[in-house]
């Protein structure tokens, strides 16, 4: 176990308690573990048996460590920081043998957890660093004791138990700083995947924008056509890297859907007319009459359709069948959207409706994981077949109107 080199108190990791949150969960654990002012009293009295003893287990303490790598490599100071850590660690046993056990005392335990995650030494390590001194800590008790015997097994148990409430408070400040160090890193990352995405998607649009503009101011005796062919070219990829920026935002910022009836037949007509795919991809849609509305957000419907539908149409490179079904299944509706295009690894399957993960070598990756967001929010769900070679079909479940 270590606390830090010169016993500074160090700044508070973002997102961990504060030293009242801390103190509050210590005297829980206290109550829960039964501990009493006499056991703190039962404790306190071992310190003029112990302290003389205490300099002793703590080298045996450090001469241990240097058996051991992978506990010895988060010491890199050499002997002048393991002296400084062993008399770090006489005051830190001194303290839990006189107390008092106020919020400086866990402030302190708490420290110890989430410094070994900053310095990257395994909580399995502290466990059994404490198991060695809490043996060491007996040993002298049960050699040096010179009182009745039953009073030494009392005043064990309130030792064991106070060495069980440290080990509880640093292992909850580890537990801690992990989960707090591993969402940091998360959210760093899926920074970084965003930032890629994005630069990759706009790149290509400002690129094409660049070279309409350098044209328009530089090229000699351009003829009226030409002029608005670069200017179509413009405004079709300005649109292209606002479709980006839009997708951005309306994954970040989907509102709570407005539920209504509505009939999903028409939603999904509505999207095959403004994704028209080529003559290359047959059309085929299968629709009962007696199909019920859903409820759902007509508006946030026709983005989940639009996106599969899209996503059909570029799995059919050379062409191919996409089927449109509905069905009613009890108080749902299921529609089916299925092609025959190159399909989807088991691999990939798994993932696709995560965000930021895509198998384009264009796009963010955003579409599926937007639609399985928007179909949750209007109480329905998105599920995913696919064999590669063999085309793929997603079903979307709502909630029948009638």
């Amino acid at each position: 176990m270590t606390d830090s080199d010169h016993g500074a108190v160090p700044k508070r990791p973002p997102g961990t308690m504060t030293p009242d949150e801390q103190f509050l969960r210590y005297r829980d654990l206290q109550r829960y573990v039964g501990w009493t002012d006499d056991d703190a009293r039962n404790v306190q009295s071992l310190a003029a048996l112990l302290d003389p003893h205490l300099r002793v287990l703590v080298d045996d303490f450090y001469e241990e460590i240097q058996r051991h790598p992978n506990a010895l490599k988060v010491i890199t100071g050499g002997t002048a920081q393991m002296e400084r850590l062993k008399g770090t660690l006489v005051d830190w046993l001194r303290q839990l043998l006189r107390g008092p056990y106020d919020q400086a005392y866990v402030s302190r335990r708490w420290r110890v957890g989430w410094r070994h995650v900053e310095i990257g030494l395994d909580q399995v390590y502290t466990n059994t660093a404490l198991s060695r001194l809490r043996r060491g800590l007996l040993g002298v008790i049960a050699e040096h004791w010179t009182g009745e015997v039953h009073e030494m097994m009392r005043i064990r148990q309130s030792l064991n138990t106070l060495l069980d409430l440290d080990l509880a408070i640093i292992e909850d400040a580890y537990q801690a700083e992990h989960v707090a160090r591993r969402q940091r890193i998360e959210r760093l990352a899926a920074i970084g995947q965003v930032g890629g995405g994005v630069a990759h998607e706009l790149r290509n649009p400002l690129n094409v924008i660049k070279t309409s503009v350098y044209y328009l101011l530089n090229a000699r005796n351009r003829t009226p056509e030409k002029t608005a062919e670069h200017l179509a070219r413009i405004e079709r990829h300005v649109a292209m890297a606002d479709g980006v920026i839009t997708a951005l935002s309306n994954f970040a910022r989907m509102p709570l859907p407005d539920l209504r009836p509505v009939s999903v037949q028409k939603i999904v007509e509505e999207a095959i007319e403004t994704n028209p795919p080529p003559e290359t991809v047959q059309v085929v849609h299968n629709w009962p009459l007696d199909l019920p509305p859903v409820q759902a957000d007509p508006d946030q419907l026709r983005i989940v359709f639009a996106n599969l539908v899209r996503n059909a149409r570029e799995a059919m490179p050379e062409g191919g069948i996409l089927s449109l079904t509905g069905q009613r299944d009890d108080a749902h509706v299921e529609v089916a959207v299925a092609d025959t295009g190159i399909g989807i690894s088991e691999e990939h399957l798994a993932r696709i409706m995560e965000p930021l993960y895509t198998t384009k070598a264009r796009g963010l990756g955003l579409g599926l994981a937007l639609a399985r967001v928007i179909l949750e929010k209007n109480k329905g769900m998105l599920k995913a077949t696919s064999a590669p070679g063999q085309g793929s079909t997603f079903v979307v479940r709502l909630t029948a109107a009638i």
